[in-house]
């Protein structure tokens, strides 16, 4: 009876293990913050680059062997500097994430109607239907935003982008 009670205690432990680690490792966030200089043309498509850290470096050691199936969750970007800047100087804007040599780069993130009052955060829409474990568990990896400008900026803005990553245990 000892035995029986021991051995399921043991698995109960074991289960609530893997479920605090879903719980606990399920969103993995990642901010970069981009520059927009004040020069940039409107009405042309134009790029901002930021280069990321691998999830071992944002999340500590042996992160990698513990998740899979990493997804894009969530993306916004905010204005950072100033940071009242009106968002709405940019009528379309795509976020790419890849390796930091640019390749493998997978759209993630977009907004191609930007209202001219957005404001200075701006939610974007998601593309959650590729996995990203290769990029995100690579050594490093890059952000790129991609944007036109509705209007001419009067300085150099930088923008935050925010992303969320969901993911499951590797188990």
């Amino acid at each position: 009876m000892k035995k029986i009670i021991i051995g399921f205690i043991a698995i109960a432990a074991l289960a609530g293990c893997s479920t605090l680690q879903s719980i606990v490792r399920s969103t993995l966030p990642y901010t970069a913050t981009l520059i927009i200089p004040a020069s940039t043309s409107t009405g042309t498509a134009r790029s901002a680059v930021s280069q990321a850290s691998s999830v071992d470096q944002l999340f500590g050691t042996k992160t990698n062997s513990q998740i899979k199936e990493v997804r894009i969750a969530s993306a916004r970007i905010e204005a950072s500097n100033p940071s009242s800047q009106n968002l709405g100087v940019f009528s379309s804007v795509k976020l790419y994430l890849s390796r930091s040599d640019g390749s493998g780069e997978v759209l993630v993130a977009q907004r191609s109607d930007v209202s001219a009052s957005s404001g200075s955060s701006l939610v974007l829409d998601i593309d959650n239907s590729r996995f990203l474990d290769d990029i995100i568990k690579s050594s490093s990896a890059r952000l790129r935003m991609e944007y036109v400008l509705r209007n001419q900026l009067n300085t150099d803005v930088s923008v935050r982008a925010s992303l969320g990553f969901s993911s499951a245990p590797a188990q």
